[in-house]
């Protein structure tokens, strides 16, 4: 027998190859150079011919020099805190693009002089939401927040409904959050019900502001009562309203889901909430508000501390301007248009693996509109695919229901019903017909 070490090509050899030449400039050299070097040694072994290893070299390289996966999102949920939230348009992933070198983000290139800071940002925001005096963006929703709590309450009290005092994801809770920038929390009500005479006399000197918070993930039912934000503003001291969920204006499948736009007009002194949730944009916070309370918020030394990058002001300019975003287009979508394109990815798979469609509910995820459902339709397939799909090239997320994988459309761009398919016909493959 021939030794596969004398047909063994050289390190240079392999790495001067044209593709992955071109891999390096993609990658770097240190990574394309350690894969070949398995590569060789798999040859060396006798496991991979002399003439397959710059293929198998390629093969086991990554897609980019950063470890993130891109995933289908089949859960049904829109804003889902696992996938990175709100998935941007092609609009601001353009605009990222355009920013990433050299750019603008502090100059006025008409006088050659130093410029305000996410100028466009936050132009597009306050043009979206005319009934906000003043705007400024943070890093992230509890960064507004925070800010908000710092800059006009540390040292003194904040009043907040019990039934309000929220935890989110991964044990966030914002008593501790409000707490941590040297706020008292006055406590009022009881955990479901809270009436404006309870805030009234729980209002002294010492009391900077109320806060009403959004629910977020929860939703209590029942023998209830909460005091409205317009009722709210009617007392002495300002009033704070985190939406949290970052829905800019009211929307007509979601009518229960406080806007920033409302809340303003209802009175409320400062807004805050997130961007890369129903906003559909980047991770980031925003305070709209009150014109004088914003612009000092945004001259507050820790303002500094939670600055966002110029990649987030182009993304967040361009959700806001630009096209529909991909959270947006996704609640247009109808149950009839959700349902033809399960049939037809169900008829495309037929022969291939066991397949229906189902009819499911899906939801806005995020801590946006708990509670609420958005009819939707899936296609269901044996739930013993379901790592063989997340090992795949995408990602693919469904979520398990009785037995069986549902793959939900509804947070499913139609252009990704083909790449889909493909990765459910890849799943069968690899898990030997066990998918039939």
């Amino acid at each position: 027998m021939t030794d596969p070490r004398r047909a063994t090509p050289s390190t240079d050899a392999v790495l001067g190859a044209p593709e992955l030449r071109e891999a390096a400039l993609r990658l770097g050299r240190e990574r394309v150079r350690a894969a070949a070097r398995k590569a060789l040694q798999r040859c060396r072994d006798g496991e991979v011919d002399a003439a397959d290893v710059v293929a198998t070299t390629l093969a086991s390289l990554p897609p980019t020099a950063a470890s993130l996966r891109p995933v289908i999102n089949a859960t049904g949920i829109l804003v889902h805190t696992n996938l990175g939230r709100a998935p941007l348009s092609a609009a601001a992933v353009t605009a990222m693009t355009a920013a990433a070198g050299t750019t603008d983000v502090e100059l006025d290139l008409a006088t050659g002089r130093r410029g305000p800071r996410g100028r466009g940002a936050l132009a597009a925001l306050s043009a979206a939401v005319p009934e906000a005096g003043g705007v400024h963006v943070v890093n992230n929703g509890a960064a507004a927040l925070a800010l908000a709590a710092v800059g006009m309450a540390a040292g003194r009290s904040i009043v907040i409904a019990r039934g309000e005092l929220v935890e989110i994801g991964d044990g966030f809770r914002i008593p501790e959050l409000l707490q941590s920038v040297g706020a008292r929390l006055r406590e009022v009500g009881t955990t479901n019900r809270v009436h404006l005479d309870d805030y009234l006399d729980a209002i002294d000197d010492d009391v900077a502001f109320v806060l009403k918070v959004h629910p977020s993930n929860f939703a209590i039912t029942g023998f209830t009562s909460t005091v409205a934000v317009r009722e709210l503003a009617t007392l002495p001291v300002p009033t704070v309203v985190d939406i949290g969920s970052g829905l800019l204006r009211d929307h007509p499948r979601l009518p229960a889901e406080p806007s920033a736009a409302t809340a303003l007009r209802d009175g409320a002194t400062v807004v805050t909430a997130s961007g890369d949730k129903l906003l559909g944009g980047p991770q980031c916070g925003l305070l709209l508000g009150e014109a004088t309370t914003v612009q000092a918020l945004r001259r507050h030394p820790v303002a500094r501390a939670l600055r966002v990058d110029k990649l987030t002001l182009a993304a967040l300019e361009a959700s806001i301007a630009g096209p529909a975003t991909v959270v947006a287009e996704a609640l247009a979508r109808s149950p009839r248009e959700l349902r033809a394109r399960a049939e037809a990815a169900a008829d495309a798979l037929a022969g291939t693996l066991d397949v229906e469609v189902v009819t499911t509910a899906g939801a806005v995820g995020g801590g946006g509109a708990p509670g609420v459902e958005l009819p939707s339709a899936a296609i269901a397939v044996p739930d013993v695919l379901a790592a063989a799909l997340r090992a795949g090239d995408p990602a693919v997320m469904g979520r398990s229901h009785r037995g069986r994988l549902l793959l939900d459309l509804l947070a499913v761009p139609p252009q990704e019903d083909a790449f889909l398919i493909a990765a459910l016909r890849a799943a069968a493959e690899r898990r030997g017909g066990e998918g039939d």
